[in-house]
């Protein structure tokens, strides 16, 4: 069974396998998956609606202002959380007033919880817009989406909206500094564990030279049911594999490590 959609702006604290107490920042409407991918292995399922912009559904969207409040009111609540993560349903990126938004997080966590990071769990494709670059370093954890070497696999297993291309994303995670990177390994139909596919990827992964890579597999029911879980034992060999190439800390995760 798929996850249900975060219905509100704020949802969790989330316990993560990275991030320990994770509070989400949901920005997507409640009722429907808004997204530019549409991948197949996401836990919340099909995209329904797929789009590269989401200036035609801003009436949808949570208004900058009730964003704030919501965040304020978590910030000042007896709720324990060591991030605050840009997450949800959607690219967080894609929203109309990220970068403002972003500032505004910035400064309700200096006043209530300096002691707190600001994360960013996106897939990229948001970096064209205009300000989305330039407020990436105000965050503490940016973390970006990188599933595939080749335009093929991409295209596969993300299955971006029309617009979104490849090299594009590629162009820009080559352009930022002091980014991570976390990669979904899975074996089956589409899947991203070809030695000549590792390789590209491998390519990209020492011009993007991010400060991190985390690779994980899938550990919940997902959409497109030809895939396979990568096994712990396999992912490792991955990142091994990753490592002697790159030179770069790549980190696997699984279920069992919490």
């Amino acid at each position: 069974m798929m996850l249900s959609l975060q219905p509100g702006i704020i949802y969790g604290p989330v316990n993560s396998r990275r991030l320990g107490k994770s509070l989400g920042i949901n920005l997507m409407p409640g009722k429907y998956k808004l997204c530019s991918f549409n991948c197949v292995y996401c836990h919340y399922g099909w995209t329904k609606k797929h789009a590269a912009t989401f200036e035609p559904f801003a009436d949808d969207l949570p208004t900058r202002d009730k964003v704030v409040a919501a965040i304020k009111e978590a910030m000042q609540s007896s709720t324990e959380f060591s991030y605050i993560t840009f997450s949800g349903n959607g690219e967080p990126t894609l929203y109309p007033e990220f970068p403002r938004l972003v500032d505004d997080v910035v400064r309700l966590r200096d006043k209530y919880r300096p002691a707190v990071k600001i994360g960013l769990l996106s897939n990229s494709s948001g970096l064209t817009l205009p300000g989305v670059r330039e407020v990436i370093t105000k965050i503490d954890y940016p973390m970006f989406k990188l599933d595939a070497g080749t335009e093929q696999i991409f295209k596969a297993i993300n299955r971006p909206a029309e617009g979104i291309g490849f090299e594009g994303i590629i162009k820009q995670l080559y352009a930022l500094d002091n980014i991570l990177v976390q990669s979904l390994i899975v074996d089956g139909s589409p899947g991203n564990i070809d030695d000549d596919e590792l390789e590209v990827y491998f390519n990209h992964l020492i011009e993007i030279n991010p400060l991190e890579v985390h690779l994980y597999s899938i550990d919940r029911p997902v959409p497109k049911t030809e895939l396979r879980l990568v096994p712990p034992d396999k992912l490792e060999t991955i990142a091994e594999r990753g490592r002697q190439k790159t030179g770069l800390n790549i980190r696997a995760f699984y279920p069992h490590t919490g």
